[in-house]
């Protein structure tokens, strides 16, 4: 990778003078209590990429086949993208605070909801629908908010928010799983909405300290990108191949390492180990789009992930499917930092919401295509060959796209 500099290509001119257009004057804050604030929110909020510890108590007392479980993970991935779409459209109508603090409350009651749920339409109603929309509109008021008051290193800030998703799902999993056997799942779930109520409250605190404003004075203006232009289209698509491959690797990882021939011990502790491998990659994708042209950061997360797909086809194993998975895993990790850091690059501070949630469309249609097309074909043949050859060409699809995009991000780009 080289340093973002050089001619601009004619075509990509008007982002260009966009995006070196100054921002508008936003106001000074204390920029820790925003990121602390988004740590406590959305850490729990994480803990939905653990909804698999639930499958087997849930299945076992409400007699609830697995397939429809499914769905009621596929409904909060949706009720999550309408909440992240959704929450641009909330900015005026309160104070940061208390916007926080209602859809953190949403969140918890959604899984209160779920957590005395008789069978499968009230699971499908608090953890799916309630649940993942309140989580998504929590979720991108906090990158919001942190957003209108960072200044320098926008793509380390960002690579930092998407990182706690899945570092939440790291701590959740265990737990979940040492309170199930304790308790069971239903007072794990309640459990899981005090800490959301209580998490939400100190969340709304910290947003107030901060001074934290979701949407700039009326009076101000802003020179930036349309927010559904063709720039929007090239970053979320570039987005979308890489989520196919790396959301195949996160909800199956450990079904495909055992398919090449892994003990269940190493199956469990690869699928942990690739999720830490991916909350670190996604600081790393952020913190390298300051340092680097966009393009370049995602085109080389795309190689890594492509290299990872071609040493399990052409090495089949347990530890060469671990490390693939890994690559695989980890491209995936670098584009989600360069995303959320390239947003913050390309667009003004007052449209990072609104572009974010937008894109998260993309990471919803990724979470349904390829990890489903992965399971039918492993229904079929028996392996995960065709789905690892799939992936490969959708890395090499993104790798295509990204490069169309704007030079923009290097150090010298960055305000004084």
């Amino acid at each position: 990778m080289c340093r973002g500099r050089g001619r601009t290509n004619p075509m990509l001119r008007p982002y260009a003078q966009a995006m070196s257009a100054p921002s508008p004057p936003l106001p000074a804050g204390r920029l820790w209590a925003a990121l602390l604030a988004s740590t406590l929110v959305n850490l729990p909020l994480g803990s939905v990429y653990s909804f698999s510890v639930f499958l087997r108590p849930i299945e076992q007392e409400l007699a609830v086949p697995r397939s429809a479980l499914s769905l009621v993970f596929a409904l909060a991935t949706i009720g999550f993208t309408v909440g992240s779409v959704g929450a641009a459209f909330l900015y005026r109508l309160a104070s940061a605070p208390v916007l926080v603090l209602a859809s953190a409350l949403i969140a918890a009651a959604g899984i209160a909801i779920a957590g005395t749920a008789p069978g499968l339409p009230q699971l499908m109603l608090g953890y799916g629908i309630v649940f993942g929309t309140g989580g998504g509109v929590a979720y991108i008021l906090c990158q919001q908010g942190v957003n209108m008051l960072v200044r320098t290193r926008r793509g380390l800030v960002n690579g930092y928010l998407v990182s706690l998703y899945p570092l939440g799902a790291m701590i959740a999993t265990p737990l979940f799983h040492a309170s199930n056997e304790a308790f069971g799942w239903r007072l794990t779930l309640a459990g899981l909405a005090g800490v959301l109520v209580v998490a939400g409250a100190l969340a709304a605190l910290l947003v107030r300290v901060s001074g934290a404003r979701l949407a700039p004075p009326a009076s101000a203006t802003a020179d930036s990108p349309p927010v559904l232009g063709s720039l929007f289209v090239k970053i979320s698509a570039t987005f979308f191949f890489a989520a196919s491959a790396g959301l195949m690797v996160l909800s199956q990882a450990r079904e495909i390492v055992g398919t090449y021939g892994g003990a269940a011990t190493l199956a469990v502790a690869a699928t942990t180990g690739i999720t830490g491998a991916i909350a670190a990659a996604r600081i790393g994708g952020g913190w390298l789009v300051d340092r680097f042209a966009v393009p370049h950061v995602m085109c080389a997360a795309h190689a890594l992930a492509l290299c990872g797909g071609l040493l399990l086809t052409l090495l089949p194993g347990p530890l060469t499917a671990v490390l693939g998975l890994g690559m695989i895993g980890m491209g995936y990790g670098f584009i989600s930092g360069a995303t959320a850091g390239g947003i913050a690059i390309y667009w003004s501070p007052v449209d990072f919401g609104r572009v974010a949630g937008r894109t998260y469309i993309a990471w919803c249609l990724a979470a349904i295509c390829l990890p489903t097309l992965a399971g039918w074909l492993f229904d079929r043949t028996g392996n995960y060959a065709t789905a690892v050859a799939i992936a490969g060409a959708a890395n090499v699809t993104g790798m295509v796209i990204a490069f169309t995009l704007p030079r923009r991000g290097g150090r010298d780009d960055r305000p004084s």
